[in-house]
């Protein structure tokens, strides 16, 4: 099919819940338990019952041993009933705005008209895996038939076999180009002639917007969390009054030590958190009477080397303004992924490079500058946090929700992937 035989795909409603900050301990939530909290507060507000939606796509990166396929847990959890079909999606960090992609997809070509499609990520609850060496003592000893093989087995056990892989970390590192996600910041950082103060001020700077945007109430898809001790959660943990430029100079780096320059200050925060938003077709916005929060009109994955996977934003986008006959001033704001300051930095600087869009995109001229007061308004990762699998989905929420408080029209959600990848969305209200 072309584009233009396509339907018209729009997104009525979506909620989050606060995003909460990893601590010494295992978050309160499963990633089911998240994305069950913000699907229960956005259904509860419609039309139409959770049993008429046509199918539930939702991105995770690390669902729990008990959340297998855990779209079909969060769609059976939320009342959709057993016909509704669910699925679960991974594309690393765009993995929620895969999903909303998918859901895009199903209903533009006909094959739905009402999709509950989001991400969620409980990254507290990462888990801690047996080594290799620990695996195959445990295979031995169930494999021993005899008290003396068995005997033999157990005295060959090594306390260093106790010792564990932690989930988190192997994740955010590349198998291919040896490097954390950190370490490919810290090269973007050096190709791009980055200084520590520019990323410091950068980082303190999506704070002050996030504490604004509190305080202006900017955040009005937060749906409140409540655990099961009674306590609730109305607010990103992330978020920090307190911060300046000068507090976060004086932090160490963490990803290279000891002459690097990305903090975790000045990186993205680990946490848990959820956000689920509902696509329509024309034909269910006519039969539910829905309203209209904006439309998707057109979705860019690109790729390109795992080392700078951070500049995955321009690769994406670039082309999508193309194909759209846009240009960068066309656009009202703008959602970059924060997860490093360098990162972002280097994008916006990659975009308005002449040398680096002739020989890396292939173009004329370049992309131009993006208007700092157009981006990412009400600060981003660094200062609410990354839940890997649900901030695709977060921040295109957000992005839509900006463009209606503003009475603008025209907003590009971006994100870079880890493994070497690029994804942006092109929303309209």
């Amino acid at each position: 099919m072309t584009q233009s035989n396509l339907k018209p795909v729009y997104i009525i409603d979506g909620a989050r819940t606060p995003l909460l900050k990893a601590k010494t301990e295992r978050g309160p939530f499963s990633a089911s338990d998240l994305a069950v909290a913000a699907g229960r507060t956005l259904l509860t507000r419609q039309s139409f019952s959770p049993s008429d939606i046509d199918e539930v796509i939702v991105g995770c990166m690390m669902p729990s041993e008990d959340e297998a396929n855990i779209a079909r847990v969060i769609a059976l959890r939320l009342g959709c009933g057993n016909k509704v079909p669910a699925w679960t999606v991974q594309r690393n960090c765009a993995s929620g705005m895969q999903s909303l992609d998918c859901a895009y997809k199903d209903i533009a070509t006909g094959r739905a008209n009402l999709v509950l499609a989001g991400g969620t990520e409980a990254m507290s609850r990462a888990p801690l895996l047996f080594k290799p060496d620990m695996v195959n003592w445990f295979g031995r000893l169930n494999a021993a038939k005899s008290f003396g093989a068995k005997a033999k087995t157990l005295l060959q056990f090594r306390l260093s076999f106790l010792t564990p892989i932690i989930a988190l970390l192997r994740g955010l590192s590349d198998p291919l180009c040896g490097m954390n996600m950190g370490q490919t910041a810290e090269l973007l950082a050096y190709q791009f002639g980055i200084t520590r103060a520019e990323m410091d001020a950068f980082s303190a700077d999506s704070q002050s917007k996030a504490v604004k945007a509190i305080e202006q109430k900017h955040l009005a898809e937060i749906a409140t969390l409540y655990d099961n001790v009674g306590k609730f959660y109305t607010v990103d943990e992330g978020v920090r009054r307190d911060t300046t430029a000068e507090k976060l100079g004086k932090l160490k780096p963490v990803f290279d030590k000891p002459y690097g320059m990305v903090t975790a200050g000045n990186s993205s925060q680990v946490t848990d958190g959820a956000a689920l938003l509902i696509l329509a077709s024309e034909e269910a916005i006519s039969k539910y009477r829905l309203p209209v929060l904006g439309k998707i009109v057109d979705t860019q994955w690109a790729a390109l080397a795992p080392d700078v996977m951070g500049l995955g934003p321009v690769y994406a986008s670039a082309p999508l303004l193309q194909k759209n006959n846009l240009t960068v001033s066309d656009i009202d704001y703008w959602e970059i992924n924060e997860a490093f300051a360098a990162q972002v930095i280097a994008c916006t600087k990659a975009l308005e490079s002449e040398k680096f869009c002739k020989e890396q995109l292939g173009l004329s001229k370049p992309i131009g500058a993006i208007d700092p007061a157009k981006l990412n308004v009400d600060g981003g990762a660094i200062a609410v946090g990354h839940p890997v699998g649900a901030t695709g989905a977060r921040i295109v929420l957000h992005l839509l929700h900006t463009l209606k408080r503003t009475q603008t029209k025209r907003g590009i959600a971006t994100l870079c992937i880890g493994g070497g990848q690029g994804g942006a969305m092109l929303l309209e209200v």
